[in-house]
């Protein structure tokens, strides 16, 4: 059966109440009569779909989109996809988050799914949540409505399963653990502490203020994951953020919206991924590093402990470093900085006012 969803979407609405809506001017010729139904990515977007357009790494999407209406800034209007009308505006993000809370109003704030007649407020188990043979939820933990667990499933004391979730079969989900807007294959091992579905830090920054951006996506995690104590995992913006399966995440880690982590990958403690970033099959990332969003780490890559990753990595090499490079390139830098800071005819101005000491 598929899952409904998340939340509730309002609409449609006319292109022209879309276009109020969002601060935006729509292009001549743009049948402001038109119906949109939707909010969805570039290169998921369909007839009656509205995308928006606001990062130049993107652009062969833009120009291939099948969206019907695209937020997009002045310069990039004129590379539309014939069939697709422009809503121009200089702050596409900022428009693209106003559309997201007209589509979407009930994704601007955490909230709880109401409670029903029949409820039975001294269980923790909702009873609109089905739950199969076998399951053990121990005392304190809460299930909400609509939830679905799988047979030899365990949800320990103190963890909460959100509206909508779903659980597969033979899962053990830790004390005070958080699952939210998310979907979890079979097999799957979460440990003491794990936060998955929230908010992902999502808004657009501009003079009058930080405006949040409603995020409507999900947490997909595969068969067979296991996630260490206290690591956070957001919920996609529009696209899913995805834990592929086999995959084997530390404690402390911090997994941005829409991130993409393919198979039986490792991730180490205290390593930060940013929004939009990909990671192939089997990439294996050390403690405390860094991924910036929107860059693509290709399958069977290694990255150093303590690097920091700003661009693409190809697949199957191994890079290190602030930022990262191949890593006998990083350690020829690491040498010859070394050899430079120990080479005693080596004068160095200290600056005004400190003490140099010489031999």
């Amino acid at each position: 059966m598929e899952h409904p969803g998340f939340f509730e979407r309002a609409g449609p609405f006319s292109l022209g109440v879309v276009a109020k809506a969002a601060d935006a001017k729509a292009a001549d010729g743009a049948d402001l009569d038109f119906k949109i139904k939707d909010v969805r990515t570039l290169d998921h977007a369909e007839l009656g779909d509205l995308s928006f357009f606001d990062n130049r790494k993107y652009l062969p999407l833009f120009t291939a989109t099948g969206a019907s209406a695209c937020l997009v800034a002045p310069k990039f209007a004129r590379l539309a996809p014939a069939g697709t009308a422009c809503l121009v505006t200089p702050e596409p993000y900022r428009a693209f988050a106003r559309s997201l809370a007209l589509f979407y109003p009930d994704a601007m704030q955490p909230k709880a799914a109401p409670e029903r007649d029949g409820s039975d407020r001294s269980s923790g188990v909702h009873p609109t949540a089905t739950l199969e043979p076998g399951v053990t939820v121990e005392r304190g933990a809460v299930v909400g409505p609509e939830a679905q667990i799988g047979r030899g499933t365990t949800i320990a004391a103190g963890t909460v399963i959100g509206y909508r979730v779903y659980v597969g079969r033979d899962c053990y989900i830790g004390p005070n653990a958080s699952l939210t807007h998310a979907l979890v294959g079979n097999h799957v091992i979460i440990h003491a502490g794990v936060a998955v579905g929230q908010d992902g830090f999502g808004f657009a920054m501009g003079r009058p203020g930080h405006l949040k951006v409603p995020q409507i996506g999900r947490v997909i995690i595969q068969d067979g994951v296991e996630i260490g104590a206290n690591t956070t995992i957001d919920r996609g913006a529009l696209r899913d953020t995805i834990i592929g399966e086999g995959t084997k995440i530390d404690n402390l880690v911090q997994i941005g919206h829409n991130v993409v982590i393919g198979r039986h990958c490792i991730i180490v403690a205290q390593t930060g991924i940013s929004g939009s970033a990909e990671l192939g099959d089997f990439v294996a990332i050390g403690g405390q590093v860094g991924v910036v969003g929107h860059v693509k780490i290709g399958a069977g890559a290694q990255i150093a402990a303590s690097s920091n990753v700003r661009g693409d990595v190809p697949p199957g090499v191994r890079w290190g470093g602030t930022p990262a490079k191949p890593l006998k390139l990083w350690f020829r830098e690491l040498t010859l900085l070394r050899k430079l800071a120990e080479r005693k005819d080596l004068k160095l101005d200290h600056g005004e006012g400190s003490s140099e000491t010489g031999e």
